[in-house]
């Protein structure tokens, strides 16, 4: 292994100024992403395996991309309800007492602990967090929780990428960047889609249309690497087959299919809202609860298995029903190539019941993710909506199934406010590039209309409002302002000839407020400046009051600005003098005094720049 040492020494081989660095930092995080991401999903068949299977009789059905570790055929248990309640139950007290005790921090889903890490606490996350993430989230989903795989590896990715940047000393923007790519390689590896991982490391961060430039070479670097390592642990024939495999060869086949697209938009997004407020309603009810935090989770697990066992037994004792426990992703990969024999009513009661297993599942502090389940109820909405225009209009609706693809991307483009990323995501995952337009169509659609529905509460609506990005839009509004548009130059100014004694000046000050007095010559060219300060270093000197004039104690090397300098110029000069008042000169010809510029002035400027930028800011989004 690499030493610290060693990497820094490598580091300053390249220049930190070009984007070697970022390959070389960006490799490392992409290996240790990918070989996460192998050992979460090992850790999770294993506890899978052991438990549900053994002991329950009950295995969840995978995609067709999916690789299991364990045979499972002849030597599962025969299927117990109960048992599964049982150990569901077992699972998320165990979660919760090993979160709780060892990294609160790890509670719920991982993706916005990443995100607040990012915007304030300085990109900070402890080492111990995707370490705990990763044990507590493969108890929870391997015993049946209801979630996702993408919070705990998007952590787990972000995690290291944090501790690296604090190993090798690195500046508090560069830990930001490693931790974002960190995100985006989790997520390229355990859903084999880099690209898509690249664009949601830089564009989940923000709330409205918005990304992180700056993160999205370095996450496409470590998510092509992640992505690699984490393919290279599969059986040649899944090692390039996307995660749903290569049989969705869905299209439009008509414009005409625009119109049911654009009238499933708005029921994803009334179902993306009901989604959102369901999961945080739901938590906040547990966290109401009058018992220690560490067993929330197993309540939590407990009520899912209920409403699991309730689910199986309503549909006459139909397994496909326990979709709502677990990952789910066999019976969305079944809605997506054979909607029909699953029919309307199971697709919605998939979707609908699924909402609040994963709020009880997460939104109680079990350790899963919200993007898994976010794709199985919009895919099941989605099925179920196309199926129902299929029976309206059977020449234009041929593949109702596609309407499930369009719904995966449209559901979780509302919620979490990520359309871009999630139109990538969808076609990566299902390896059908076919739909682009209508996915576009929805994924936008949501995106505006669900824009007071948060996921992700840890967003920052943009860059602007961020307090990663405190202080970068002071430079960016001083740079478009000019000196002239700020500096009074009618304002009065007392001159002070150069041959005036110290004895004329002390009496004078004593009438004015003015603090800085610019000094010219017998012209009328300013040659310098002193301040109430130089002169009142001689004030318990009355003998030098007669002798002393003012070019004795006026400072002739002095700074100065002009009208055409950007208010940045004259932040700098501020700042490197320590000075409250700057003179103004003409840029031809600097004797000539044309008013001074006070600190004071100038941050009164940018408050009230700030405060245009921030309305329009909201103007706009509304």
């Amino acid at each position: 292994m690499i030493s610290i040492k060693k990497l820094s020494s490598l580091l300053r081989f390249f220049d930190l100024r070009t984007s070697g660095k970022w390959f070389v930092l960006s490799c490392l995080i992409g290996i240790v992403a990918g070989l996460g991401a192998i050992t979460f999903d090992a850790l999770i068949q294993f506890v899978e395996h052991y438990s549900l299977v053994s002991i329950a009789g009950f295995d969840d059905p995978q995609t067709i991309g999916e690789h299991t570790i364990f045979e499972t055929e002849g030597n599962e248990a025969i299927f117990s309800p109960w048992l599964v309640l049982l150990i569901i139950t077992l699972g998320g007290l165990a979660s919760g007492v090993i979160v709780y005790n060892f990294a609160p921090e790890a509670e719920g889903h991982g993706t916005d602990a990443a995100i607040d890490a990012f915007h304030t606490k300085r990109g900070i996350i402890p080492l111990r967090v995707p370490i705990v993430k990763t044990i507590a989230s493969a108890l929870t989903l391997g015993t049946g929780g209801s979630g996702g795989r993408e919070g705990p590896i998007a952590q787990i990715g972000a995690g290291f990428g944090s501790w690296v940047a604090s190993a090798l000393k690195l500046s508090e923007r560069d830990r930001r960047i490693l931790l974002a790519a960190g995100v985006g390689a989790g997520i390229g590896a355990i859903f084999r889609a880099p690209l898509a991982g690249a664009l949601f490391a830089a564009e989940i961060l923000y709330s409205d249309a918005d990304f992180e430039s700056d993160v999205i070479v370095p996450a496409a670097m470590s998510s092509i690497i992640a992505y690699s390592v984490y393919c290279l642990s599969l059986p040649a024939d899944l090692q390039f087959l996307p995660l749903f495999g290569n049989g969705l060869h869905h299209s439009v086949d008509s414009h005409g299919e625009l119109i049911p697209y654009t009238i499933l938009s708005i029921i994803l997004s009334l179902s993306a809202a009901f989604y959102v407020k369901t999961f945080y309603g739901t938590a906040g009810l547990f966290k109401k609860l009058p018992i220690k935090p560490m067993f929330r989770p197993a309540i939590g697990a407990f009520l899912t298995g209920l409403v699991g066992i309730g689910m199986y037994y309503l549909y006459g004792k139909d397994v496909r029903a326990l979709a709502v426990l677990s990952t789910g992703y066999g019976f969305l990969q079944d809605a997506l190539t054979s909607a029909k024999s699953l029919g309307i009513p199971l697709l919605l009661s998939i979707a609908f019941v699924k909402i609040f297993t994963t709020s009880l599942t997460i939104g109680s502090g079990g350790s899963g993710g919200v993007f898994g389940p976010s794709m199985i109820i919009g895919g099941c909405v989605g099925t179920a909506t196309g199926l129902f225009f299929q029976q309206l209009w059977p020449d234009l609706i041929t593949q109702p199934e596609a309407f499930g693809l369009v719904g995966m991307a449209g559901f979780f483009a509302g919620a979490a406010h990520a359309p871009i990323s999630t139109i990538i995501m969808v076609s990566e995952i299902t390896g059908n590039y076919a739909l682009l337009l209508p996915t576009m169509l929805a994924s936008t659609l949501c995106f505006v209309l669900c824009q007071k529905v948060h996921l992700y509460q840890k967003q920052y609506p943009s860059r602007l409002d961020s307090p990663a990005h405190r202080g970068d839009f002071l430079v960016d509004v001083l740079e478009g302002s000019r000196i002239s548009d700020v500096f009074d130059p009618g304002r009065k100014i007392q001159l002070i000839p150069e041959s005036k004694s110290l004895d004329e000046i002390v009496h004078s000050l004593a009438g004015t407020q003015q603090h800085y007095f610019p000094v010219i010559d017998k012209e009328g060219k300013m040659v310098g400046i002193f301040s109430e300060d130089d002169v009142r270093a001689y004030l318990y000197d009355e003998t030098i009051w007669k002798l002393a004039l003012a070019r004795d104690i006026m400072k002739p090397d002095f700074a100065k600005i002009s009208p055409d300098d950007d208010l940045n110029t004259a932040l700098q000069r501020f700042t490197a003098i320590n000075v409250e008042a700057l003179p103004v000169v003409d840029q031809n010809d600097p004797g000539i005094l044309l008013g001074m510029l006070t600190r004071k002035e100038m941050i009164g400027y940018y408050n009230q720049q700030l405060i245009k930028h921030k309305r329009a800011h909201v103007e706009n989004s509304n």
